[in-house]
């Protein structure tokens, strides 16, 4: 029976399970890559289970998001992770080479090759054709010390592709075609696949941007199959010998097929404030712009790059716009220097930024009150850019550069009078790894530096049998993880959780902390009550790790996304899920609310879900909530967490 390329490289790697879809399986894990922002906390669970060097065939730690020093927390941190990084044979990317999931695309990944990374976004590197998977920091410090990583065995949805992008229609407007279609919750334990005649005719870094993006439809990773340009962008990094050739055996391997024509896709825009709220541009043509970014792991590649480039040659920014570009890697920002183009952006007006995160998680260039901002990242969350105020539009570098020349909205479609520049390229592309920190053979004489930011990981508890506490928090759908756990100015605090912890759920309720250690003091347990698509967005565990310090004990919802419902676990916390629906408007907060004989129920494994009875004391009512667990969830829950279960 033939295969697609997401269950051929799965099966190469299959360490427990069989591969039947919704099955629970353990997968060998390659490769791992965390940044800074998730990276400090994974190394020190790393610490903690007490061995003497990485275990995987190969890992890397970037500096890409906190690289703004403000206050000492961050260059502590980054001196602790280089220290670490040799102390336990870890490649260590310095601040300036770049975002993680570019540099990784460029010197790292190969087909079929799996890798796991601390970042929601590491399925850009399904660009290779690798199965390339986001999570929480515990779990990559697990990979880390040779543990598999457990996955279901998911649905593959092939997304074929005929046709060519017409000019000035970019892979970004691919994305957001497949985000209208499919949206951004309902497709947990999914893989986006593609495929087709169309494949040909998208470059690598297309790809990349494609897999990217399909983070924000909320499926464990995306991928495209590994082909003759595959094999050409290699060889330009010099990396060819890595090549393999990966395709689906046919169109029949599929569980869901969703065709695209590629010669008629438009210009699209994502408008405030989610990645799924996508119109024509066409529609939104004309609107005063105030800011224009362009950069990000989604849009920051040469090709990229140069291509806003052309556009801007001749131009000059807008007097009422402030543009900024922010290279995606050291290796891009070089090839530009030397083609004229960083000059060609100096000349329009432009910002130069950093090769690093920065914009894309509210780290720096938050827009004016009310601004209207065009980005070419991935996320348009209320209040992620820094601004609550500000309305966030997630566009193609190609519609980024021309709206910014004209002080509003183009469609790039349309009569704007710039000519679609050449296509063509560099024939190799520069290859500099000065930038990296390779670690020697032997690191055991290494002395690990912390800062007195750096705490240590903190410990869970064994769930109680009996969960009885207060409704702390009552929230609505699409809660995000950058509405748990801000990022932003409050990120310096990633290693240090008890003042981490007192900014959680900022956005939605500042009091929320005062009260959740109120009740900790009464002996009560702390619950949340939340609607559709709980923790979307960013693979922080510490939206996880805060709320267990503050004694969050069961979270119920009416639908949790698949990285925070795996972090959840990882730190004891019960995540629960509304038999119906309905009974989400029965309860308010502060209501008293009782779990009996959990214990009991988790030794009741049931593939479709556990059903616990809750009790609402303060109503006089009950209802039923289903827990969706692995066996290996159920025991990280009983141990107080995937630490401690490591550890036990």
């Amino acid at each position: 029976m033939g295969q697609n390329v997401t269950y051929k490289i799965l099966s190469e790697h299959l360490e427990k399970g069989s591969l039947e879809k919704g099955n629970p399986v353990s997968i060998r894990i390659d490769q791992t890559l965390t940044q800074d922002a998730t990276g400090t906390m994974a190394y020190l669970q790393f610490e903690a289970l007490g061995l003497p060097r990485v275990q995987n065939e190969l890992a890397v730690s970037y500096v890409d998001h906190n690289t703004v020093q403000v206050g000492f927390e961050n260059a502590d941190d980054h001196a602790y992770l280089k220290s670490v990084a040799e102390r336990y044979h870890i490649v260590f990317s310095r601040p300036g080479n770049g975002i993680c999931h570019q540099v990784h695309l460029e010197r790292f990944g190969a087909p079929g090759k799996t890798l796991l990374g601390s970042d929601s976004h590491t399925p850009t590197g399904g660009g290779l054709s690798m199965i390339a998977i986001g999570a929480g920091g515990l779990d990559i410090a697990v990979a880390m010390a040779g543990q598999p990583f457990q996955i279901i065995s998911p649905k593959v949805v092939g997304i074929k592709l005929t046709g060519t992008l017409r000019n000035f229609v970019s892979a970004k407007d691919v994305i957001l075609t497949v985000l209208e279609h499919y949206g951004v919750k309902g497709n947990v334990n999914t893989v986006f696949e593609y495929f087709g005649e169309g494949v040909k005719n998208l470059s690598v870094p297309e790809r990349a941007t494609i897999c990217n993006m399909g983070a924000e439809a909320g499926v464990t990773t995306s991928l495209f199959p590994s082909d003759f340009l595959t094999e050409e962008f290699l060889i330009k990094h010099g990396r060819g010998d890595l090549y393999r050739e990966l395709s689906s055996d046919g169109e029949d391997t599929y569980d869901e097929v969703f065709e695209i024509d590629l010669a008629r896709i438009t210009p699209k825009t994502a408008a405030p404030h989610s990645p799924g709220n996508v119109v024509p541009v066409h529609d939104v043509e004309g609107m005063k712009v105030d800011q224009v970014l362009i950069g990000s792991c989604t849009n920051s590649s040469y090709q990229d790059m140069r291509r806003v480039a052309d556009i801007l040659k001749g131009h000059t920014v807008h007097p009422d716009v402030s543009l900024g570009i922010a290279p995606g890697s050291r290796e891009v920002l070089m090839m530009l220097s030397q083609d004229g183009s960083l000059a060609t952006f100096i000349a329009s007006g432009a910002r130069i930024l950093e090769s690093a995160c920065g914009f894309c998680i509210g780290n720096h260039q938050s827009p004016g009150s009310n601004a209207v901002s065009l980005r070419t990242n991935n996320r348009n969350f209320e209040g992620r850019s820094g601004t609550k105020s500000a309305q966030v539009y997630l566009v193609s570098p190609e519609t980024a550069a021309l709206s910014a020349i004209a002080g509003s909205f183009v469609d790039p479609l349309g009569d704007h009078g710039i000519p679609y520049p050449p296509k063509g390229g560099l024939s190799e592309f520069i290859v500099d790894d000065e930038m990296f920190i390779f670690p020697p053979e032997d690191g055991s004489g290494i002395q690990v530096q912390r800062g007195p930011n750096i705490g240590e990981p903190p410990t869970g508890s064994p769930i109680k049998d009996t969960i009885s506490g207060e409704v702390t928090l009552k929230v609505t759908d699409k809660i995000t993880t950058d509405h748990i756990m801000p990022a932003g100015q409050r990120l310096k605090f990633r290693s240090n959780i008890p003042e981490y912890a007192k900014y959680t759920f900022e956005p939605v309720d500042p009091t929320f902390h005062d009260r959740c250690q109120a009740n900790q003091k009464e002996g009560k347990a702390n619950i949340i009550i939340a609607g559709a698509s709980y923790g979307q967005g960013s693979s922080r565990e510490h939206a996880a790790i805060c709320p267990m310090y503050l004694g969050i004990e069961a979270i119920i919802s009416k639908g949790f996304e698949r990285i925070h419902h795996t972090n959840l676990c990882n730190f004891g916390i019960l995540p629960l899920e509304f038999q119906d629906e309905g009974d989400y408007d029965s309860i308010d907060q502060g209501d008293e609310l009782v779990i009996e004989s959990v214990a009991e129920h988790l030794e009741r494994y049931r593939s479709e879900g556990i059903v616990f009875t809750v009790r609402n004391v303060s109503k006089g009512t009950t209802f039923s909530a289903v827990a969706r667990l692995t066996p290996t969830q159920i025991a990280y829950l009983k141990s107080g967490g995937l630490l401690e279960y490591m550890k036990g």
